[in-house]
């Protein structure tokens, strides 16, 4: 029941919370943040299985499709966005779908979250070739696990992530996630602690899975979009950064690679052409690693 899990219960650090002045209150608040990092390094092993989980699907071309309600679901949307101009990700191969639609990103729609029929048909394109992230700090959202028992029933790979103890969704995913964040500061609010949990837990998923698929080299997202002025002095410092020498040869490299990153790494430290160096990239999956060890 609702009632007995553990981000429902009053916290016995916070009763006074609100007789505290300002900043008292602001350290009440930290001092229950820095609980969170700890519950979820407890859950990196089973993290660790989930990324490798997405990494054979993905390699097979499937989706990472993230289920979500309110809190749960706008973050699982952001993490979603932020994929493609950092990582050149496909927008159709991340995608975030969140219970009551589009529209409850910026308006919550909590009645939506009860939805199982919705929640099931918002997995019905899935298929054996993809992944299905159902996210749920209570670990019992109907929609969310709805979403996670018909994607299971289509072949699709699952994983949960949920900020209680043995939740529920665990009986529906081959991979979850459990990060115990134990009472809110503020009882029931899993926006704070819980939903704190679930960002370190989908940037940690997202960018291991990229790390996996080469699109890191050493420490640089050498796979980064330049779709503005910033992004195209990054992609610049990156290529310096990569292939050594100074900055107008990394750009001039770059515009040869028609602002490919790797491309234009590759070019210049190899001393081939940028066409040669895609053909040599092609050959070791685009992991830059393979191509200079």
């Amino acid at each position: 029941m609702l009632d007995d899990l553990p981000t429902e219960e009053s916290n016995p650090r916070t009763v006074d919370i609100d007789r505290l002045d300002t900043l008292s209150v602001l350290q009440r608040l930290n001092a229950e943040d820095q609980l969170v990092a700890p519950a979820v390094r407890a859950a990196l092993p089973e993290l660790a299985r989930a990324v490798d989980l997405a990494l054979e699907r993905w390699q097979r071309g499937g989706r990472v499709v993230l289920f979500g309600a309110g809190t749960s679901g706008r973050l699982a949307a952001l993490d979603a966005a932020e994929l493609g101009p950092t990582f050149g990700i496909p927008a159709d191969r991340w995608v975030a779908r969140l219970a009551g639609g589009d529209g409850a990103f910026f308006k919550a729609q909590e009645g939506a979250e009860d939805d199982r029929e919705a929640g099931a048909a918002a997995a019905d394109d899935l298929s054996a070739a993809d992944i299905a992230f159902g996210i749920a700090a209570s670990g019992r959202t109907p929609w969310v696990i709805a979403a996670l028992e018909r994607a299971r029933g289509r072949g699709a790979a699952t994983i949960g992530l949920a900020c209680v103890p043995r939740p529920d969704l665990a009986n529906f995913v081959d991979v979850a996630i459990v990060v115990d964040t134990g009472p809110e500061p503020i009882s029931g609010s899993t926006r704070m602690k819980a939903g704190t949990a679930q960002k370190l837990v989908l940037n940690s998923f997202s960018s291991t899975l990229m790390i996996r698929l080469g699109k890191v080299y050493s420490n640089l997202m050498v796979d980064v979009q330049a779709t503005n002025e910033k992004l195209r002095r990054r992609a610049a410092r990156l290529v310096q950064q990569a292939a050594g020498g100074d900055a107008a040869v990394a750009e001039q490299s770059l515009i040869l690679s028609n602002g490919e990153v790797k491309t234009a790494i590759a070019a210049l430290r190899l001393g081939v052409t940028p066409e040669e160096a895609r053909r040599r990239l092609a050959n070791v999956g685009g992991r830059l690693r393979l191509l200079f060890d």
